[in-house]
């Protein structure tokens, strides 16, 4: 172990302590999880408050995405150790629709855009889910792309386009938790540039988000804080910032 993750064990282990009586608004102790015997997420610790936009970053195969299903409650991988609480809610004893009920909503890499449906069937499909979603006029309003393109069949929006339906049918449910994978790739500069605005919008109405993304610099001057994995445990946990401006930390975990 290197002097910065023994360093961030340490504190990190001091803060868990102190939060045993005051629990954040998100919260992940301990996790691991496994695809089959193969040992992914080895011990992640990590804490989010309401409204914070958390990056979760590392080299490929650093579990960041496997953290993210395992928050989810995914079958794949399983979780074998840990709590998981959201709101005061132990979402590590959930099922995977029992957890999107209880505000944890994920979008994954291939988007999962369902074929078929237009855009807009698309995202009332999601809110037939029980909840207090966005109506379409909200998304509409917060999502002009989309208006444009409601008939639409949403397998044939460009990318940047279906990664906005994904993150509007996930706002078209009762959400708390928003957990993105790889949310900017393959789009251009300007189409993230738009996510990044709605991302931001929607802090001020209390909705945390964890995003996993492999353009490093990006998520960063996006995120408020930063948790950086190396093979499947914490090698760091800080603002966004000190990531930014450590060097030496970018280069040996994030290679940038």
């Amino acid at each position: 172990m290197s002097a910065i993750a023994m360093e961030t064990q340490i504190i990190g282990n001091s803060q868990a302590a102190s939060m045993e009586t005051t629990r954040p608004f998100f919260s992940v102790r301990d996790v691991h999880s496994y695809y089959g015997e193969s040992y992914i997420v080895q011990g992640v610790s990590l804490d989010v408050r309401k409204g914070e936009i958390l990056a979760l970053l590392g080299r490929n195969g650093a579990g960041k995405s496997s953290t993210l299903r395992s928050i989810a409650r995914t079958n794949d991988p399983q979780m074998r150790q840990g709590e998981i609480w959201l709101d005061d809610q132990p979402i590590h004893k959930m099922k995977s629709f029992e957890a999107a009920r209880a505000g944890i909503q994920l979008v994954p890499e291939d988007r999962r855009i369902i074929s078929g449906l237009t855009v807009e069937e698309n995202i009332a499909l999601a809110k037939v889910a029980p909840g207090n979603g966005w109506s379409l006029d909200q998304i509409y309003q917060s999502f002009p792309r989309l208006a444009e393109r409601r008939k639409q069949e949403g397998v044939t929006l460009s990318g940047g386009e279906q990664q906005m339906l994904a993150i509007a049918r996930a706002l078209a449910r009762d959400l708390k938790l928003l957990l993105l994978d790889e949310p900017y790739e393959g789009l251009a500069p300007v189409i993230v540039h738009e996510i990044e605005r709605i991302l931001h919008s929607i802090k001020p109405l209390g909705i945390t988000t964890i995003i996993v993304e492999q353009n490093a610099v990006a998520a960063l001057k996006l995120a408020d804080r930063a948790v950086i994995l190396d093979t499947g445990e914490v090698a760091f946990s800080g603002t966004a910032q000190e990531v930014l401006d450590n060097a030496e930390l970018r280069h040996e975990y994030l290679a940038i």
